[in-house]
């Protein structure tokens, strides 16, 4: 095992760092993140739909407005401009 090149102390060209934080709980993050989001949007109406479940939809009387999560983008569209700020 070699210090990773860029950091490599001369002083010391022996020595390892030692990690203090897991990274088996940074493979989590994501999933928590879309959990946490996905239950947010359900509780102010949106639900999701049951072809894709990246994609939520949002209907109030008339005006219909849909959610797509993929990754790390969010993409919000809807046919009420003004509840669409809102909703932002």
């Amino acid at each position: 095992m070699r210090q990773p090149p860029g950091f490599v102390d001369s002083a010391l060209p022996s020595h390892m760092c030692w990690l203090h934080k897991f990274l088996y709980g940074l493979k989590h993050a994501p999933r928590a993140w879309y959990t946490c989001l996905i239950d947010f949007l359900i509780s102010i109406g949106f639900h999701a739909s049951k072809v894709d479940t990246s994609l939520l939809i949002l209907s109030i009387s008339v005006d219909i407005f849909y959610l797509i999560v993929y990754v790390d983008d969010i993409l919000l569209t809807g046919s009420n401009s003004v509840m669409l700020n809102r909703l932002i």
